[in-house]
């Protein structure tokens, strides 16, 4: 048996969860490959054109594992956890690539933020539809906290090391999606490279520690996923010398939340920068050039 796993979405923030568990059950896993522009353009071509850029590429990446698994993991998700909502995309995606592919047997789990679902019981619940006895999909679920906890404390430390570098420091805050995709972020990453600067990420720091360093900003923040990234700000500004707010169009969390970042952030030098599937790198260079010569003034 063999897993699909489209490297989009929460796919950067699962995918140790993911792996280690179906791993342990002695499952094989196939991860899509890097989004490159054809991969975006097929997921553009089966997506309804309001839905956003990394939305239609994550399509594209369903698209692409279509007939090479027995099933393509596709989770459901309403939040993280009780009371903590995630933009409803993520809750209406399994049904959005039901409906685009009906022919590809899809795999979820559900978590709730009313706390109906618990992450446990998702992950036995699928095993159990892989034939699974309960007690081993339970033993795999712990395991697996257990490599994304290290994952996750790994990430930190890497995060230190860039904090320690001599030079400039750009904090980065945008969704690990985003960012850490090769067709959106890549780009960004080569020319912030070539400009000397260490690119710091707001993932790559202690989630719990940037929730509650959001209520600086807002302490009516709806969203877990953007509390924990404008949450970087407030933790690590005296830190680097300044924030690039990368987003992808048309998003909806992130044009609020990003708007009321630059309003309110005032002690740091902030660029607001906005992806979508026109993208080109000379417009792109020419703003992160001029973001780079105002915080070289300063």
């Amino acid at each position: 048996m063999i897993i699909g796993i489209p490297k989009g979405l929460l796919y950067y923030r699962y995918e140790a969860l993911w792996r280690s568990f179906f791993h342990t059950l002695k499952i094989e896993t196939l991860v899509s490959q890097n989004t490159d522009y054809g991969l975006m353009a097929e997921g553009i071509r089966n997506t309804a054109d309001e839905s956003c850029l990394p939305a239609k590429i994550y399509l594209g990446h369903v698209r692409s594992l279509a007939g090479k698994c027995d099933y393509i993991l596709v989770p459901r998700f309403d939040g993280t956890g009780k009371n903590e909502k995630l933009c409803e995309r993520f809750f209406g995606m399994y049904d959005t690539v039901k409906n685009t592919f009906p022919g590809v047997r899809l795999l979820d789990y559900n978590l709730s933020s009313k706390g109906l679902h618990s992450e446990a019981r998702g992950f036995v619940e699928m095993g159990a539809r892989l034939g699974k006895h309960p007690f081993v999909s339970l033993f795999a679920y712990n395991q697996a906290k257990k490599t994304q906890k290290e994952q996750q404390a790994a990430q930190v430390r890497r995060q230190k090391k860039r904090l320690a570098a001599e030079g400039a420091k750009i904090l980065l805050v945008s969704q690990p999606y985003v960012i850490h995709d090769t067709q959106l972020g890549k780009p960004l990453l080569q020319i912030l490279k070539d400009l000397n600067i260490t690119p710091v990420f707001s993932d790559d720091c202690d989630a719990a520690e940037c929730v509650k360093a959001s209520r600086k900003i807002s302490k009516q923040l709806y969203w877990s996923m953007n509390k924990e990234s404008i949450g970087s700000i407030p933790l690590l500004q005296n830190q680097v010398d300044g924030v690039i707010l990368l987003t992808a169009y048309p998003c909806g969390t992130d044009s609020l939340v990003n708007e009321m970042v630059m309003r309110k952030v005032r002690d740091i030098p902030v660029i607001q920068i906005l992806l979508d599937e026109q993208q080109g790198e000379a417009g792109l260079q020419t703003r992160l050039e001029s973001f780079a010569d105002i915080i070289a003034k300063r």
